[in-house]
């Protein structure tokens, strides 16, 4: 914006002076048009001063109208004078008032000039102050702009420093990646060949172990075989000496020979469930599980439940698991309720040698 020359004392004076000059000589002009447009008077009559003698020769009526006469021009006189009196008085009273007029609009020329130089003085300071907002406030503008700028670049610098740490940390991810991955197939090589080894050697344990149980098998069988023989035999012994004797005999026989039963039943047990008995890996030497069996009169086994642990969670279920697999002893089917009785619901003891037969 193009700033404006502010005027100089001399150049704003110029105007107004000229202005009240030319007030000044409209008014002067009036005041000459005023007085040679006033109407001339009538020439004033010259005053008749008169002295009335009285002669005695006159009469009466006419010393009365002299009298009168005398008296009329005075009045005449009298009133001339007045009129001029009232026209001189008007004039100076027109002159006066035409001097208040010119003071009055001179007055009110002065009061316009102040006012016109203070509304001049107020728009330039408010010109000034506009001038100085404005200023202001392209100051700020551009302080935002550098501030702007600033911003810009530093918000620039770091996206860079950003960007420049993801490719360092994709760069070092990869190479890690890439380390691990050499590692992973080293270690699955490696995990691969013991496998691999621990496989060959379940698969030899595995086949001693199938040789072992197969020779175990057939001894527990024929174990199993000769003890059920046995327990036969003894069981139809006892019969016949029970019904070849005295009553008395015949109850101390079948005392003497229920004890061998019951001892000839645990070893059936222990045998039968030798047979079903799959041994869990944790199984050792020296385990020992009590269990709570129990039993109907045909030999149908209804319940097996630990009653005491051996310590080895795997070893009691798999205990449980082969009574369990008996499933029933016909051998007991025909025994009389008191021999039975005590199989009703029993406990017995198991160690993985019993259960090994």
């Amino acid at each position: 914006m193009q700033q404006q020359r502010e005027p100089s004392a001399s150049e704003s004076y110029f105007w107004p002076s000229v202005w009240a000059i030319a007030l000044h000589v409209l008014v002067f002009g009036m005041l000459f048009v005023s007085f040679a447009m006033t109407p001339d008077l009538p020439p004033a009559k010259p005053i008749v001063q008169a002295t009335l003698y009285q002669l005695k020769s006159k009469s009466q009526a006419t010393t009365q109208t002299n009298q009168k006469i005398a008296g009329e021009a005075q009045k005449s006189a009298a009133r001339q004078t007045e009129v001029e009196q009232m026209e001189q008085k008007k004039v100076e009273q027109e002159a006066v008032k035409a001097a208040a007029e010119q003071k009055k609009e001179e007055a009110a020329q002065k009061a316009e000039e102040s006012k016109k130089a203070d509304e001049a003085k107020k728009a330039d300071e408010a010109k000034k102050a506009d001038e100085a907002k404005k200023a202001e406030k392209a100051a700020e503008a551009k302080k935002a702009e550098e501030k702007q700028l600033a911003d810009i670049a530093k918000k620039k610098s770091e996206e860079e420093a950003k960007r420049a740490a993801e490719e360092e940390a994709k760069k070092k991810a990869a190479e890690d990646a890439k380390k691990k991955i050499v590692e992973d197939a080293k270690k699955k090589a490696a995990e691969d060949a013991k496998k691999k080894a621990e496989a060959d050697e379940a698969k030899k344990k595995v086949a001693d172990d199938a040789k072992k149980k197969a020779a175990a098998d057939a001894q527990k069988k024929k174990a199993q075989e000769a003890a059920r023989k046995s327990a036969e035999e003894k069981k139809a012994q006892a019969l016949a000496d029970l019904l070849s004797d005295t009553p008395q005999r015949q109850q101390a026989l079948a005392d003497e020979r229920g004890d061998e039963v019951a001892g000839s039943f645990d070893d059936l047990i222990r045998a039968r469930a030798a047979e079903g008995w799959t041994r869990p890996p944790s199984a050792r030497k020296g385990m020992t599980v009590v269990l709570q069996i129990g039993m109907l009169p045909d030999g149908t086994v209804t319940s097996v439940s630990v009653a005491k642990s051996s310590g080895d969670g795997s070893f009691d279920s798999s205990a449980v698991a082969a009574v369990k697999n008996i499933g029933r002893l016909t051998e007991m089917q025909g025994m009389k309720p008191s021999d039975f009785a005590p199989y009703r619901s029993f406990k017995m003891t198991f160690t993985p040698e019993d259960l090994a037969l």
